[in-house]
C-alpha cells in the first residue's frame, strides 16, 4: 500500500482545529482593523497604538498558513475522484459561494461604506457596477479574494491530479520528506519562497487582493498550497515537525525580535526593504510550522464541538465581514468608550452571524449550497462527515 492510501484512513483532527482557529483569527484580526489608523472599510476615531505592532505581525503568517492547510485539506478531500469529478466539486465548494457572495454579502458592505452617497440600500444596488473596481468604483470581492484565489490555484493543480497518484510523485515526495524531516529541514523551503518574492515583488510590490495585480503574493501563497498538498500529508513529516516544534518556536521567538528591530540593524531604504521581506517570510514560516507542530501534538483528537464547528467555519467566513462592517458603523455612533465599543462590535457580530448560521442557513438546502455546504439527507437532520472531508473550503 502506498503512502497516499495509508495517510488517507486517518482523519486528521489538528488540521481541522487549525483552520477553524485561523478563520477565528481572521475574525478578530479585522476587529482590530477597525481601531487602527490605517483606513479600512469601517474605523473609528481613535486608534489602540498597542495593536499596531500585533497586527503586523499577525498580518504576516496567518493567511499563508491558512492556503498551506488548504493544501492538504484539497489533498484529502481528492479521494479516489477523477478530475472532472474534482473540477465540479471546486465549482461547489467554492464558486457557488463566491458568485452567492460577490452578489449579496459585498453590495452590502459597500453600501455602508457609502451610504451617505445613497437613500437606502434599495437605491444603492442599481450603482452596484458603477465606477469600475473599488476602491474607486463599486466593484469589488472585498473578503472573497481568498475564495477567489483557492479557487484559481485548484484549478490550476487540476491537470497534476493523476500524477499525484502516480509511483513517480511518491518517489519525489518520499525523498523530499526525507530532507525536510531532518532537524530544521523544512527551512531548506524557505530558499523557494524567498527566491519567489525577491523576483517578483520588485514588480508587484503591494498585496492588492486583486489577482491581476497581485502576482507576488498570489505565488507566495500558491507555494503554500502546494507544499501543504505534497509534503504535510505525510505522517512521517508531521511526525517529524511534531517532535521539532519547539525548535520551530524558539526560530519564530528569533525572528520576531528580529522583525521588529530591523530598522535598528540596517540602513538604507532599499536594504531595509529586502532585510524586512526576508526576516518576514522566515518570521511567517517559523510560525506557521510551530503552529502545525503544536497542534498534531495536543490537538489531535475528536471532540463533539469539532463537527459542529468545522461545518460551521466556512458559512463564518464569509459572514463575518459583513457582520463586522454593518455592526461596526452603527456602534461606532454609540456613546460610549471605544474599548466598549470594540467589545460590543465583537459581540454583537458574532452573535449575528451564529443566528443567521444557525437559524437561516443551516437548515435550508439551497442556502447550505449557496454557501459550501453539504446538502441535509432527506433520512436525518444531520449531515455525516466522511474520512477524508478535512476542510469545508476544499470538500
Amino acid at each position: 500500500m502506498n503512502n497516499q492510501s495509508q495517510v488517507k484512513k486517518e482523519r486528521k483532527y489538528f488540521v481541522d482545529w487549525l483552520r477553524i482557529g485561523l478563520i477565528i483569527s481572521v475574525f478578530f484580526y479585522h476587529v482590530g482593523m477597525i481601531f487602527r489608523p490605517e483606513m479600512w472599510h469601517v474605523n473609528s476615531a481613535e486608534s489602540f497604538p498597542f495593536l499596531e505592532p500585533i497586527m503586523r505581525w499577525l498580518a504576516l503568517w496567518r493567511m499563508p498558513l491558512l492556503f498551506l492547510v488548504s493544501g492538504i485539506g484539497t489533498y484529502y478531500a481528492l479521494g479516489f475522484r477523477t478530475t472532472k469529478q474534482y473540477v465540479i466539486e471546486r465549482i461547489k465548494r467554492l464558486y457557488i459561494p463566491l458568485a452567492v457572495g460577490f452578489f449579496t454579502l459585498v453590495p452590502l458592505m459597500v453600501y455602508v461604506e457609502r451610504i451617505d452617497q445613497y437613500g437606502s440600500f434599495w437605491q444603492y444596488l442599481p450603482h452596484m457596477f458603477d465606477g469600475g473596481p473599488y476602491p474607486k468604483g463599486n466593484i469589488s470581492w472585498h473578503h472573497l479574494w481568498f475564495i477567489v484565489y483557492l479557487l484559481v490555484i485548484s484549478l490550476m493543480i487540476s491537470p497534476f491530479i493523476q500524477y499525484s497518484r502516480s509511483e513517480g510523485f511518491n518517489k519525489l515526495r518520499n525523498k523530499l520528506v526525507s530532507i525536510c524531516s531532518k532537524k530544521l529541514g523544512l527551512n531548506w523551503l524557505l530558499i523557494l519562497l524567498i527566491g519567489s518574492q525577491w523576483l517578483l515583488r520588485p514588480y508587484f510590490p503591494d498585496h492588492t487582493h486583486a489577482l491581476f495585480n497581485d502576482w507576488a503574493y498570489f505565488t507566495y501563497y500558491t507555494l503554500y498550497f502546494v507544499i501543504g498538498f505534497v509534503l504535510f500529508t505525510s505522517d512521517d513529516l508531521i511526525l517529524a515537525l511534531s517532535r521539532q516544534r519547539r525548535l520551530y518556536l524558539i526560530q519564530t521567538i528569533l525572528f520576531t525580535v528580529l522583525l521588529f528591530n530591523v530598522r535598528n540593524i540596517f540602513s538604507g531604504e532599499l536594504v531595509l526593504d529586502y532585510a524586512y521581506g526576508i526576516v518576514g517570510i522566515c518570521m511567517a514560516w517559523s510560525c506557521g510550522m510551530a503552529a502545525l507542530g503544536y497542534c498534531r501534538e495536543y490537538f489531535n483528537k475528536e471532540h463533539k464541538l469539532r463537527k459542529i464547528m468545522n461545518e460551521a467555519i466556512y458559512p463564518f467566513y464569509l459572514l463575518h465581514q459583513p457582520a463586522l462592517i454593518f455592526v461596526g458603523y452603527f456602534v461606532l455612533e454609540w456613546n460610549m468608550s471605544y474599548a466598549m465599543k470594540a467589545v460590543a462590535i465583537t459581540l454583537l457580530s458574532l452573535i449575528a452571524i451564529i443566528l443567521v448560521y444557525w437559524l437561516i442557513i443551516r437548515p435550508i438546502n439551497v442556502l447550505r449550497i449557496a454557501f459550501g455546504m453539504r446538502k441535509l439527507e432527506k433520512s436525518t437532520s444531520k449531515t455525516k462527515v466522511q474520512v477524508g472531508q478535512v476542510l469545508s473550503f476544499d470538500k
